[in-house]
Order: C-alpha cells, then sequence, then structure tokens
C-alpha cells in the first residue's frame, strides 16, 4: 500500500537543526529520522512511498538521489567515468519514492491534495516525517478496514501538545487542535492515519488548506473518523531535547521503534 509522508514543515522549535536542512532529514544515529520511519512501514511490506516536501525540499530529492552510492560500498576507477562497481550493503530494495514538490509554505491538506494524482488506489497510509512509534502496521490497516469509514489516525497517550480527541468507543467525537486547556486522560494523535481517497473531497489544492483545522474536525463531526489505540511506544522530534532523546535511546540500544 502507497504510504504519504509529509515532509514540508519548517520545523521552527527544532531551529538548531532546520535552519541548515528540512527536519525530517534530521539524523537519530546515522541515518535521518525519515529513514527510521519509512524502515518501520517496510517492516510490514509497504515500501512504495510518496514524499510530499517543502521546506528545503531539495536536500530530500539528493538524499535518494544519490541513495545508492551513500549507502553502498563502491569501487571505481578514476580516468574512466561510468566505471565502477556497487557493492550492495543495505537492506532497502524494492523501495520505490516519488518525491512531489508541494509548495514551501503549504499547510499540510493542501500538501496532501497536491499528491492526489499519484494515489493509484482507494486507500493509503499517511504520516508526519517528525514522528516514530512500535506501532502494528498490519493491526492498524485490519482496524481501519474493519470500520469502514473514511479515516483512522493513531490515538496516543498525551505526552505532547497535538491535536486532542474526544470520542465514544473507537469512534471520534471531535477533533481539536493542540487545545489551550487539555482534557485529563484525553488521547492524542500520533500520526499513522489510514485514509480513503475520499479525504481529497475535504481539501483544496490551496496552500491555506489545513488537515487538522478543517479536514479532521469535518470528519469527526460527521462520523467518519475513527481512533486506533496505540498504547506502545510513540515519540515526536519535535524539539532539540526531543532530538537528544531519540538519539540516545538509538545509542544505548534502546530504540522500541527499531522493529525492524
Amino acid at each position: 500500500m502507497q504510504t504519504v509522508i509529509l515532509c514540508g514543515g519548517l520545523g521552527t522549535r527544532l531551529r538548531e537543526e532546520t535552519e541548515y536542512r528540512p527536519k525530517p532529514m534530521v539524523n537519530i544515529g546515522n541515518r535521518p529520522i525519515l529513514w527510521h520511519i519509512m524502515k518501520i512501514y517496510a517492516h510490514y511490506r509497504h515500501q512504495e512511498f510518496i514524499l510530499a516536501l517543502g521546506y528545503k525540499g531539495e536536500m530530500i530529492k539528493d538524499y535518494f538521489y544519490h541513495y545508492e552510492i551513500i549507502n553502498n560500498d563502491v569501487t571505481l576507477e578514476l580516468g574512466h567515468h561510468g566505471t565502477f562497481q556497487m557493492h550492495d550493503c543495505h537492506n532497502e530494495a524494492g523501495w520505490k519514492v516519488t518525491l512531489v514538490n508541494t509548495g514551501e509554505n503549504t499547510l499540510k491538506g493542501g500538501r496532501i491534495k497536491r499528491i492526489e494524482k499519484y494515489i493509484t488506489d482507494e486507500t493509503f497510509m499517511l504520516t508526519y516525517g517528525d514522528g516514530v512509534a512500535d506501532i502494528n502496521i498490519d493491526a492498524l490497516l485490519q482496524f481501519h478496514f474493519s470500520h469502514g469509514k473514511i479515516a483512522t489516525l493513531s490515538g496516543i497517550n498525551p505526552t505532547a501538545q497535538f491535536g486532542e480527541l474526544k470520542t465514544d468507543g473507537d469512534q471520534v467525537k471531535s477533533f481539536q487542535e493542540k487545545p489551550q486547556k487539555r482534557e485529563t486522560g484525553g488521547m492524542v494523535s500520533g500520526g499513522f492515519f489510514v485514509l480513503n481517497r475520499k479525504i481529497f473531497d475535504y481539501l483544496a489544492d490551496d496552500e491555506t488548506c489545513d488537515f487538522e483545522y478543517g479536514a479532521l474536525e469535518r470528519l469527526a463531526e460527521e462520523g467518519e473518523l475513527m481512533v486506533y489505540r496505540h498504547d506502545g511506544f510513540w515519540a515526536c522530534m519535535d524539539t532539540l531535547r526531543d532530538m537528544e532523546r531519540l538519539n540516545r535511546l538509538w545509542d544505548e540500544g534502546n530504540a522500541k521503534w527499531k522493529i525492524w
């Protein structure tokens, strides 16, 4: 199944790193967090990715254009252009990556709308380019197909200031992005969405079209948004402190999202 990853935000709360690179290219260990996210999906055999690019998107294009040389051993003979041998050293064979310029200042809803022409099936997955989890993608998809609604998001415990959910069982009754006052015990949206292509009817090809403010709120009001409850590990690289924590977990061999 195709997986869309939103890679275009400015990452202003991680300005120490994002002044020089897009946030999805900030490293955990020696690989960008974007690679870690893709490895999670690839572990469940979903290897077709659509990356919605914006701020410094050319750096992400350059990374994948040179991926084979960067991540393989290479033998070359100087003075003979084009004469080189690639020695396979990575396990990402079969990944198909479509890189789409969706505008430097476009909000998330507009970015999703602008990749519509690359979606080939009735259902696709979507997540943010800065969050990792030990989420079971098979179980997530099974849950989505069981209820028949337009959208499923993954709900997590309220560890950060993200969109709050009010639920009735597994149905989202309301969605509020970054509420000023959070209700005790409420879940928050952790990304890892599954969407029917009807989602595009809720979006516009406009850089001011958001995803959380608008589309998700409307879906919740119409009873078309469901929550998959993820009780395991989840983390977002939103600040320098988050980046340092994720790198520490990786270096200590305690990266719970490393399911591959």
